[in-house]
């Protein structure tokens, strides 16, 4: 992991960024590393780990620790802080917890094998779990199917 020397002459925010802006600040320096198919997902209601979640692919190994390497230290420099870095070893995957951003940054097989995107869009807020009259009549239905076979 390289130090953030580089980075000391430039003046850190007087403010604490906004969810959205840490958001923005995120993708930006992703897309500047040449990160591919980047989506951001809304975690709002769903999980109280954090608002929002990064996802990125990266060619390789090495372009996947790169932009994870790159990210880290400009978020370290920009919250004084930094975030939690997780998976530099293999560099397949790779995970940073900004806080209220959890960022993603995979290999292109990695990705499509733990899909990510497709658990976390899935609308799983305690209002949408909770059976509707529709369901109700319909297990009713099976129900009397079964008793009369």
């Amino acid at each position: 992991m390289q130090d953030t020397t580089e980075l000391q002459d430039k003046e850190s925010p007087q403010t604490p960024l906004t969810t959205a802006e840490l958001q923005e600040f995120i993708v930006n320096s992703m897309e500047d590393n040449k990160a591919e198919d980047i989506i951001q997902i809304d975690l709002t209601g769903k999980t109280s780990i954090a608002d929002s979640m990064v996802i990125a692919t990266g060619r390789s190994n090495r372009q996947v620790s790169a932009i994870a390497d790159n990210l880290y230290r400009k978020l370290k420099h920009l919250t004084g802080d930094g975030c939690k870095l997780e998976g530099m070893e293999k560099a397949d995957w790779v995970l940073l917890d900004a806080g209220n951003i959890i960022v993603h940054v995979f290999r292109p097989e990695v990705r499509s094998f733990y899909n990510l995107e497709k658990m976390w869009a899935a609308d799983f807020t305690p209002d949408n779990m909770l059976p509707t009259d529709a369901d109700i009549a319909e297990a009713a239905d099976a129900r009397e199917d079964n008793e009369e076979a």
